[in-house]
Order: structure tokens, then C-alpha cells, then sequence
């Protein structure tokens, strides 16, 4: 796709001159006039062939570094640019078109290019930073490259359509750990502090020894690093945890349902869910992470798996509320025996609901909501009900208010 209009102001005002002086010589005779008018005529063809006929631009290929961006991280965008040209090319701009959930500067300078023999092909790389604005999956693109003749008089406007998707993901808050959570939940973090100071990755994978039962291949990290990876053995059994996020409808704007990123305080739940998600995981816990109607949303997460907390992330990219209210089907799943730590994060929550879920604090070790919207005193009565609460609206800071209720908690047990 191209501008119809070929020229620049300085290849108007030519163009403009050269039919005055074919007019005025017509109208005058005079022979000098027509010379003038029709050289500039002919400078003007020239510097249009010059752009049009000798380059081509090809195929417009993109790298991203990190391959996904969370929301308010900055990731680096490289354009690789194939270009064939018989004869020198002057300088010109370029710019690649950036959807709304991305935000940077994605244009500057193209450099000037030599001839080639027999126009080969060139290949160019620009660079540019990007900034995740909305969650979800944008497309990057048209590129457009602008050069201009050496005279300035005429320019071209090559647009290239490809365009390569990019997947933004929920903000990760880092979270403090929670003091003494593995007492409150009574769990053990054993597991944990047998292999401080390796990295996350190391608490349940390290390479394939011989002898090596098969059956022990962790199939996850294997194919993250490329060899063959087995489960760590562990010292005594995982403590688990279960991180509920409600998707019900009522709970959230109508947008919720329909696009990411369009309800803010949808967006301060998964971004809040993720969070926790990776909090507790680095503290030692397998995570499972449910809707209210006890629907999966992800694989369960073993205690250090980073990898799979990433993946996790990235499947939430596209995340959406569903229809229908399903916080009252919560509380028929913890009604056996105790369990671990309960992290339920909601939007809306009036003091009516609260009778829904208050027998859930008594069969966890650990029961905490988190709610976006709550109303009236509904926190208060969910703390009077045995719950830790805060509130997180799209504004707040989520460490603040996840700090508060570790905070409260130790007060608790001290009192």
C-alpha cells in the first residue's frame, strides 16, 4: 500500500513551477520558459523512478525479547527489514504501528543503503522498547518505511502488513512472604530450606543421573532447558494450598466477559491472583487454582515451579469472567476436613455473601480474601467470621495490603 501523492512540498512546488513555466511560455513564446519547465518535468520523473523502480522491500520479520511482556514490564522489539536495491538508496524513517496494549516509540531513522549487484537482498534490523499497557493478545504491526529521492522532490511509502502477535500477561506484584505462614498453615517449609541459595528451579528438578528411574522425568523443566530433568526428591510431603478466583459475572463489569484489560478492577483480581500464586509457590506450597465453582483454571502448580507459575501467567493473558454467580458454590468444597491455606479473591462483595463463605475459615488453616469492591462492613464481618481481609482496588498497592494481613495475623496469634 502506497500514498497516491508521490511528491514532497519541495517536489509540489516544483511540479507547480514547471506547468507555470509551460504556460507562461505557451502564452509569452518564449523557447526559454519550455526548456525549463520541461527539464523540470523530467528531474521530477527521474527522482520518482529512482525510488520506484530500482528497491523492493521485502518480508518484515520481529523478535521480541522476553517472548511476552507483563503489564508495566518493558520487553525489546527487533524488525528485521529485507530490502533489494540496484543502485545507492538515501536515508529515510521508518515506523511500525503499535496496538493499544502496547506503549513506546516505534519509529526513527532508516539508514542508507548501497547498490547491489544486480539488487541483492539486504537485510536491516531496528530496534525499540515496548511497555505493556492491557492484557491480552495485541497484533504489532503494519511497518511502513518513508524515503525520499537525494533531491528531496519525491517520496515513497512502502507499508508492509505482516503483523506478529504479542501476548501481554497480568502484572506480577512481588509479594512479601507472610511471617510464619508455614506454622499458620501447618505445613512444613522443610523442602524449601534444604536447597536456599539455588534458585527455584532447583526445589524440584535437577539433571537426569544414571540409575535414574524414568518414571521421574520432569518433563516441564526438560523441555525448558533443553536436557533431560528429573523430580528432586523431597523430605517430607508438600503443603498445599488452593487459590480461588472468582469469574462470576455479577461480580464484575459487563466488559469483564468480553475483552482483557476493558474492567480495571478485573484486572487488579488476576493480576492479584498471579501474584499470590507466585508468592506462595516460592514459600514451598503446591498451589491449586480454581474458579468458585471449583472449575480448574490451571494445572496444579508443585512447590518451586517457577516454569509452570510462567505458563500459568501466560495462560491468564486471555482470561475472562463467565456468566452466572458462583460464590455460594464455594463453600461445599472445604466442607471434609482441615485444609491448607485459602486465598479467595473476588470483586464485588456485599455483607450478604459473606454468610456463603464463612464456614470455608473454619476447615482452613489459612483462610484470606482479597475482594476489589467490597461493600458496606462485608470485610468486617469477614474478619468477625474467621477470615484475614483487605481490600485491593484497581488503584491500591497490592504488597501494602497483602503486608497487612501477614501483619494482622501475627497479631492474632500473639494476642
Amino acid at each position: 500500500m502506497r500514498r497516491l501523492w508521490p511528491f514532497t512540498v519541495r517536489g509540489t512546488g516544483a511540479l507547480i513551477l514547471a506547468v507555470g513555466c509551460l504556460i507562461a511560455a505557451n502564452e509569452l513564446g518564449l523557447v526559454e520558459l519550455l526548456y525549463f519547465g520541461v527539464l523540470l518535468i523530467a528531474v521530477l520523473v527521474a527522482a520518482v523512478l529512482s525510488l520506484f523502480l530500482p528497491r523492493r522491500t521485502g518480508a518484515i520479520e520481529r523478535t521480541m525479547i522476553p517472548e511476552s511482556v507483563g503489564v508495566g514490564d518493558t520487553a525489546v522489539v527487533t524488525a528485521r527489514v529485507t530490502v533489494r536495491t540496484a543502485v545507492p538508496t538515501p536515508p529515510g524513517t521508518w515506523e511500525d504501528t503499535l496496538p493499544r496494549g502496547l506503549g513506546g516509540t516505534a519509529t526513527g531513522p532508516f539508514p542508507a543503503l548501497a547498490s547491489g549487484l544486480r539488487g541483492s537482498q539486504r537485510a536491516v534490523e531496528r530496534s525499540y522498547t515496548v511497555t505493556g499497557l492491557t492484557r491480552g493478545i495485541h497484533d504489532l504491526g503494519p511497518f511502513a518505511l518513508t524515503t525520499t529521492d537525494p533531491f528531496g522532490l519525491a517520496r515513497r511509502r512502502t507499508v508492509r502488513g505482516e503483523r506478529t502477535a504479542v501476548t501481554v500477561t497480568p502484572a506480577v506484584v512481588e509479594l512479601p512472604g507472610i511471617p510464619d505462614v508455614g506454622g499458620a498453615s501447618g505445613g512444613s517449609r522443610l523442602t524449601v530450606d534444604l536447597h536456599l541459595g539455588q534458585g527455584a528451579d532447583n526445589l524440584v528438578a535437577r539433571p537426569y543421573q544414571s540409575g535414574d528411574s524414568m518414571r521421574r522425568i520432569h518433563w516441564r523443566a526438560t523441555a525448558h532447558r533443553d536436557e533431560l530433568m528429573v523430580r528432586q526428591e523431597e523430605q517430607e510431603s508438600t503443603p498445599e494450598a488452593t487459590v480461588v478466583l472468582d469469574l462470576g459475572m455479577l461480580r464484575w463489569s459487563p466488559e469483564a466477559m468480553t475483552e482483557p484489560g476493558s474492567d480495571p478492577a478485573f484486572e487488579a483480581a488476576v493480576s492479584a491472583c498471579v501474584s499470590v500464586v507466585s508468592r506462595l509457590v516460592h514459600d514451598g506450597y503446591g498451589v491449586e487454582v480454581t474458579d468458585s465453582d471449583g472449575a480448574t483454571l490451571t494445572d496444579r502448580i508443585d512447590s518451586g515451579d517457577v516454569i509452570e507459575v510462567e505458563t500459568m501467567t501466560a495462560r491468564f493473558a486471555t482470561l475472562l469472567a463467565r456468566p452466572d454467580d458462583h460464590l455460594a458454590r464455594l463453600s461445599p468444597q472445604f466442607t471434609g476436613g482441615m485444609t491448607g491455606p485459602v486465598v479467595l479473591i473476588v470483586g464485588r462483595i456485599d455483607p450478604s455473601d459473606v454468610s456463603a463463605i464463612a464456614p470455608i475459615a473454619h476447615h482452613s488453616t489459612l483462610p484470606m480474601l482479597l475482594a476489589v469492591t467490597p461493600r458496606g462492613d462485608a470485610l468486617l464481618r469477614a474478619e468477625e467470621a474467621g477470615w484475614h481481609a483487605a481490600a485491593i482496588p484497581e488503584d491500591a498497592d497490592l504488597a501494602l495490603a497483602w503486608t497487612a494481613v501477614g501483619e494482622r495475623l501475627v497479631g492474632d496469634r500473639v494476642g
